[in-house]
């Protein structure tokens, strides 16, 4: 059974994992997102939930605004073959979540390693990050450093990465 929003909340809050919750309308774009939620300090975030052409699952944070190009992205991914956006039924699956809801914490529905979880650099150099706690009507701001500490105990292993052609500085392409 995946964990509900509360049921993390209450597992960060085991950990001694600081947060501040947001609670505001559904959203389900980064566009509706950043008209709920923009004015939450820190960097916010997209999430995509991908495979490769060998059914390795990846789910990659990066910057709200960064552009990514799949065919470019593999290789940063080590991705096999083609690289295409998973299902809905592979994210309900994987990660328990619904489409809206993905944030690096859904990878605490998934088995440690089943799923390859990526952070963008430029997000992990920030002084605070938001994320959605595994629902789209609520956000969490926490420290780029507890949020891989929330992954890692859980036994997630997140990479971080930065943009093909770039140094991982800009928050767009």
């Amino acid at each position: 059974m995946p964990l509900t929003s509360d049921d993390l909340l209450a597992r960060l809050r085991e950990r001694a994992i600081p947060y501040t919750l947001y609670e505001h309308p559904p959203v389900l774009t980064v566009e509706a997102m950043m008209a709920a939620c923009g004015d939450i300090a820190g960097a916010h975030t997209k999430n995509l939930f991908l495979r490769d052409g060998k059914k390795t699952y990846f789910l990659v944070t990066l910057h709200h605004d960064a552009q990514v190009d799949l065919k470019g992205f593999r290789s940063v991914l080590g991705a096999r073959g083609g690289l295409s956006f998973a299902s809905a039924d592979a994210l309900r699956e994987q990660l328990g979540v619904e489409s809206g809801a993905v944030s690096p914490l859904a990878a605490l529905n998934a088995a440690p390693g089943a799923v390859k979880v990526f952070i963008q650099d430029a997000l992990l150099a920030e002084e605070r990050i938001n994320v959605h706690p595994l629902v789209n009507d609520r956000t969490l701001s926490l420290n780029p450093a507890d949020l891989l500490a929330a992954l890692r105990a859980e036994g997630h292993a997140p990479e971080p990465f930065g943009l093909p052609g770039g140094t991982g500085d800009e928050a767009a392409a």
